[in-house]
């Protein structure tokens, strides 16, 4: 999370050509002004551990127990993609339902609307700030391109891993 915190630090820069800090030295900026709680180099670690947490019990709870149901194929291409919609529903669905707190840590990490006020702070009334300001629909902002990133990209990992532990498996 602090790299997080880093990180979106340095895309909210304004004067980025300008003024590129290092990663260590804009790190150092926070620790300076915010420190290292949850204010500081750690902002949005509970939204942070949402967004993951959420993600990888749906992620691969579904993979796991769908990929038990749905059955085997003889044919390799067959299997193949078999593997690959199940990773493929498995990582859009985690998108679908972890995207409010992914909203939420953007937010708590990212620059707050009014400069010296700080209106998003915890992960839970966060999303309830937005909801109740903005609707239902904000708390699902970039759902879209996560979905193009993550359900391919979590079909793509869920192959390799498959993959490699049946060659690991087989040789070893």
């Amino acid at each position: 999370n602090p790299f997080e915190v880093v990180k979106v630090s340095l895309q909210a820069n304004r004067n980025a050509f300008a003024e590129q800090p290092s990663t260590f030295a804009q790190a150092q900026k926070i620790i300076k002004a915010e420190g290292v709680g949850l204010h500081g180099l750690n902002k949005g670690l509970t939204a942070t551990l949402g967004r993951h947490g959420v993600f990888n019990m749906v992620y691969f709870g579904f993979y796991f127990n769908v990929k038990n149901v749905v059955p085997v194929s003889k044919d390799p291409v067959f299997e193949f993609f078999r593997k690959f919609g199940i990773g493929l529903a498995s990582g859009t669905i985690a998108s679908v339902i972890n995207i409010p707190f992914d909203v939420a840590k953007s937010r708590i990490q990212g620059p707050q609307p009014e400069p010296g006020v700080i209106k998003y702070r915890s992960c839970f009334k966060t999303m309830a700030t937005i909801y109740q300001e903005e609707g239902f629909l904000a708390l699902y902002k970039g759902l879209v391109p996560k979905i193009m990133r993550l359900g391919p990209g979590g079909a793509v990992m869920l192959l390799v891993y498959e993959y490699a532990y049946g060659w690991l498996q087989k040789h070893w």
